[in-house]
């Protein structure tokens, strides 16, 4: 598949997904959870979603696990508003790029 078409899957898992997670998941865990990226496989079967929540180790392993366990059904929906001919396998992964951006920025507080 073409770089721009896997770029345009990306950003439409991405918007679906996060829309998802605001309007009709009702698990506590993923509250805060934020999905920050989406890279789509040259296959297209599977998609890398990498997300952030506020909160310490404990709280991105309650995010990990709210989003594994509803990643049957996230998929299923995904499938049901893009329609591609293969829905990719959603595999999550906790992005550290937000806790290290308010470090730094804690950092140049203290300047």
């Amino acid at each position: 598949m073409g770089t721009k078409y896997r770029r345009r899957v990306s950003e439409l898992i991405q918007t679906q997904l996060t829309a998802l997670l605001e309007r009709k998941v009702n698990d506590p865990r993923l509250e805060m959870v934020t999905i920050t990226g989406v890279e789509v496989t040259p296959d297209t079967k599977r998609a890398d979603v990498y997300f952030s929540v506020l909160g310490g180790e404990e709280a991105q392993a309650e995010a990990l696990a709210g989003l594994e366990s509803a990643s049957g059904w996230l998929q299923r929906e995904l499938g049901r508003r893009l329609r591609l001919r293969n829905t990719p396998v959603l595999v999550f992964h906790y992005d550290p790029s937000l806790e290290h951006g308010e470090h730094i920025a804690g950092l140049l507080d203290d300047l």
